[in-house]
Parts: structure tokens; sequence; C-alpha cells
């Protein structure tokens, strides 16, 4: 795969509110200091939701490529992330994400392979291999 770059930019709204967009894409998003910060912002994406959300939307398409790839079929798959932000020597670090698939299998005897397909989706993440923060799954496999 050759290199690829992905434009964003991020126009300061007011207060600790942005908007950020991409030419690349229709969609804007609404970005703010979360509340647990001072003059934080409630009910808006905050950059910890995003990063969050980077590593959990990177685990899923890289879930349904190996799946694929695999000729893994399933029924369901839908997962949830806990990222966590610690102050760790005087700063702020997202220290650990859990991602928490849930994966509905035709098949429960295809138990095993689910699990090292979901196994492998996290190692194989690019999102994940890029940062530093520790990425773990707690899974469940249901028929």
């Amino acid at each position: 795969m050759d290199k690829h770059t992905y434009n964003v930019s991020l126009k300061w709204e007011e207060g600790r509110k942005g908007i950020v967009s991409s030419p690349e894409l229709p969609s804007k998003i609404e970005v703010a200091t979360p509340p647990e910060f001072e003059k934080g912002v409630p009910g808006i994406w905050s950059p910890e939701h995003l990063f969050t959300a980077s590593v959990l939307s990177c685990f899923m398409t890289t879930f349904l490529a190996i799946a694929e790839y695999s000729k893994f079929e399933f029924n369901d798959f839908s997962c949830s992330a806990q990222g966590t932000l610690e102050k760790v020597d005087g700063k702020f670090l997202m220290t650990e994400i859990i991602l928490k698939p849930i994966l509905v299998v035709a098949d429960i005897t295809q138990k095993e392979k689910a699990e090292r397909i979901l196994q492998k989706s996290e190692v194989a993440c690019l999102i994940s291999n890029s940062i530093k923060t520790r990425v773990h799954l707690e899974t469940e496999i249901t028929a």
C-alpha cells in the first residue's frame, strides 16, 4: 500500500468549542473541551471521545476485513469502548482503552475461531499500533 494522507481542519467557534471538518467528507463534528476540565462543555464530542472512537472504529474495520479474508461468517457485531484519561508524571494521558466486542455467530462451534479473529483484529489495528495507549479486549461471543 502506498502512503496516504488524510486532511482535517478545525475552526474555533467560541469559548472551548470548534468545528472539525475534512474536504474529503460531507459532515462536520462539533468538538469541545470535556466537562471534566475547567470551562469544559457537556454534550459535545471531545478529543478524548474522538481518540477512543478512532481506536474503536479501526478495530471494527480491521475485524470486518479479517473476517472476510478468513471467510468467517457472523450474524451480528457490535462493540463499545471505554477510554481512560489519567494524570501520569504531571501530564494527562489516555492510558487505556478497553474494547468490548459482542459477536453473534450462527454456529457456537465457531467460538474459538471467532475469538482468534477478534484477537488478531486488535493486534492488526493500525490505530492501536500507532499509539502508546494500552488496548485490551473483553470479548463476548454468542450464538
